[in-house]
């Protein structure tokens, strides 16, 4: 036992109901700091069951990946071939740990489960994300290897044009490293994966915890293939008509044809089916109900984070128990609200901003 797990031994034995932030707080150190502790004393034997209150509110585990952005924005039309003037932004990305962010800004605690090297874009990755209020406790660090990285270049549309993606480091995200975060992914009220984890990894965590509920992201058409094996196991997935082609293996070149694929999944005994047709909007089902919705109108300046805080936005209104369509319209509220702003992810996302957004528009019905 260490002389930090010592101090915060202490602390809960004087209060049993102490909190994270409250040890946080005492000790002078972050509440993701005070989490890591705790959890190892948990794995130590010193906290036997649950005898003090950690959490005053259900968590969610984000389990995915997380990488610097590195994104281009021309001032003109791309010319292939060529340099092209304009603007060259780094930030922190990433479809889980994006995911995690929103909803992190969304008010829920959020645990997130990805992996790091050991440099500075770490370093980055790790100060921006625990600022924004994610747990960062149980990411792992392998030494001497490379963050992942993700080079875009978008059009004056604020659409991606090409991208390039160096995430050779989450191969080494493992089921044996996952396996000790069996109980942190056990106990969570839902857990968010993203399919940049591999085929093993995913086959594991949806076989080995079936009361768990899993919100899937299939992140691309490449990608999207590791889910099909297990989609039953899924609550809700959210994938684009091309990526739905791939888990339904059948071409969707129609509306109707859309309708039938959404109808299959839920057949395969996932609840929740969210399928996006881009700017032709979204077609949504679940068991009692099945609707179609126009996309609204965007004042787009990035689309590459609008997906994430749709997830985000999803798992939030599942915890907090809204029903199918307001989930829809909250989910879809949060990725407008994020396309508005020039940075993947928007700064103001928030529940009240969400709801303000969502009012102002029924005022134009």
């Amino acid at each position: 036992m260490t002389a930090r797990e010592k101090q915060i031994l202490e602390l809960i034995r004087k209060n049993p109901l102490i909190s994270q932030q409250e040890c946080a707080a005492a000790l002078g150190i972050t509440r993701s700091a005070a989490a890591g502790h705790i959890m190892n004393l948990s794995r130590q034997g010193y906290i036997k069951g649950k005898g003090y209150i950690i959490q005053e509110s259900p968590y969610v585990v984000v389990i995915g990946g997380a990488n610097i952005d590195i994104q281009g924005f021309p001032f003109k039309p791309l010319i292939m071939h060529d340099s092209n003037p304009g603007l060259i932004k780094l930030s922190c990305g990433g479809v889980g740990r994006n995911i995690a962010e929103n909803l992190a800004r969304l008010g829920c605690d959020v645990r997130l489960i990805s992996i790091l090297g050991d440099d500075a874009f770490a370093n980055q990755l790790r100060a921006e994300t625990e600022s924004a209020g994610v747990d960062i406790s149980e990411c792992i660090t392998v030494h001497n290897d490379t963050t992942s990285t993700y080079l875009s270049i978008l059009n004056t549309s604020g659409d991606m044009e090409i991208a390039l993606s160096s995430m050779e480091i989450l191969n080494k995200l493992t089921v044996n490293s996952i396996k000790p975060k069996a109980d942190l992914i056990r106990h969570a009220a839902a857990v968010v994966l993203d399919t940049n984890l591999s085929e093993e990894v995913i086959d594991y965590l949806l076989t080995s915890f079936p009361d768990t509920v899993f919100f899937a992201d299939p992140v691309s058409v490449t990608k999207a293939h590791k889910l099909v094996k297990n989609l039953g196991q899924l609550y809700c997935i959210k994938p684009n008509f091309l990526e739905a082609e791939v888990l339904t293996e059948r071409k969707l070149s129609t509306i109707k044809e859309i309708e039938i694929a959404g109808h299959e999944l839920l057949d395969s005994g996932i609840k929740q089916v969210i399928i996006s047709r881009g700017e032709d909007g979204l077609f949504c089902c679940n068991g009692n109900s099945a609707f179609f919705r126009p996309a609204p109108k965007v004042n787009i300046k990035n689309c590459t984070g609008a997906g994430d805080a749709f997830m985000a936005g999803l798992v939030y209104s599942w915890l907090h128990d809204m029903d199918f369509h307001s989930s829809v319209v909250f989910a879809e509220t949060a990725s407008k609200l994020t396309m508005e702003h020039e940075n993947t992810i928007n700064p103001t996302l928030s529940v009240e901003n969400i709801q303000k957004e969502i009012a102002e528009s029924r005022k134009s019905w």
